[in-house]
This record gives C-alpha cells, structure tokens and sequence, in this order.
C-alpha cells in the first residue's frame, strides 16, 4: 500500500533552489509529524526536517537556514523548498511520518546538485 508520493527532484546548479511535495495518505497527514529525509549514496538515511500537525518546524543543523518545511492541510501534501544548495545536499529524498518505522517508505525523489 502506497502512504506518501514524492517529487520535485531534479538536476540543479551548486546556488539553485528545488522544491519537493509529498502527498500523504488522510492517515498519516492527520495524526503524524511529517518529516524530509534523505540518503546519499553509501550512506545511512538521515532526517533533514519535520514539521508538526500545528505547524511548528525543527531542522537538522545542515540545512538549518536553507530548507524550508510547509504543510498545506487542503492538499494533504508536505514541501521541502531547498535553496543554496551544494553538491553534498545530493541525496534521494523521502518523507515519512515522524518516527519513520511506522510506515512503509515511498520510492523516493532523486536530487542531484552539481556543475
């Protein structure tokens, strides 16, 4: 059973921007903290940021003041605007609920920054 979708990825310049939308199954998006994560390769899945049902955010220092976590409630979807990025934010990315081991994962979308 497929809970989130995400996209949005894409191949951007060291400076550029993406944004990245996930929609939730009602399920999740209702009761959960939603939460950006991503895996570079040959490393381990790492959270980048979470936001709460009432709004509230919480980011990982890395991307602290560069990325952006957004509810919009009507849409049951959750954004990651990326700005300022730089060739280490290259990762596939997913979002889940918050803790993440209650759901499956999605499929993932490939952000890939570089020259």
């Amino acid at each position: 059973q497929v809970h989130v979708v995400e996209s949005g990825g894409g191949l951007v310049q060291p400076g550029g921007s993406l944004r990245l939308s996930c929609v939730a199954s009602a399920t999740i998006y209702s009761m959960y903290r939603m939460g950006w994560y991503r895996q570079a390769p040959g490393k381990k899945r790492e959270q980048v940021a979470v936001i709460t049902t009432g709004g509230s955010t919480n980011y990982a220092d890395s991307v602290k003041g560069r990325f952006t976590i957004s509810r919009d409630n009507a849409k049951n979807t959750v954004h990651l605007q990326m700005n300022s990025l730089k060739p280490e934010d290259t990762a596939v990315y997913y979002c889940n609920a918050v803790p993440s081991n209650i759901y499956a994962w999605g499929q993932g979308t490939q952000v890939t920054v570089s020259s």
